[in-house]
């Protein structure tokens, strides 16, 4: 069973996020955050539109790095939660801290499209 972030653990996530790298704690948009906790999971006809771990982190750290649901930290919690994502369901990434930045700010400038996202992961991120 694949393990999804929800709205509650996010919310923790995100405190402890703005707690020990700063930053002004707040929800932006909660809707825009609820769409992307779920756009990992959808489907059409009954088939997952992002079929694979690395697609599904993908689309989480695209929808939080781009539409901004928080206040601060959006760039940091797109890297995170999809780090987390993929550890949860038995993969590491071993990306250096300056790498992570740079991943982040080219998600939130969208320089990066989501085949490149996920050949990113692919490149990072190994089997635990």
């Amino acid at each position: 069973m694949i393990y999804y972030p929800d709205l509650d653990i996010t919310l923790k996530i995100y405190r402890k996020v703005i707690n020990e790298t700063g930053g002004s704690y707040g929800i932006r948009d909660l809707g825009l955050l609820e769409a992307a906790l779920a756009r990992p999971r959808a489907t059409f006809d009954g088939n997952d539109l992002y079929p694979t771990l690395f697609a599904k982190a993908a689309v989480l750290a695209e929808s939080i790095a781009k539409n901004h649901p928080f206040i601060d930290g959006n760039k940091r919690m797109a890297v995170v939660l999809a780090s987390i994502f993929l550890e949860r369901n038995g993969y590491r990434c071993s990306a250096m801290q300056k790498e992570w930045v740079k991943f982040g700010v080219e998600l939130a400038e969208s320089k990066l499209d989501l085949n490149k996202i996920i050949q990113w992961f692919h490149l990072h991120c190994q089997p635990l």
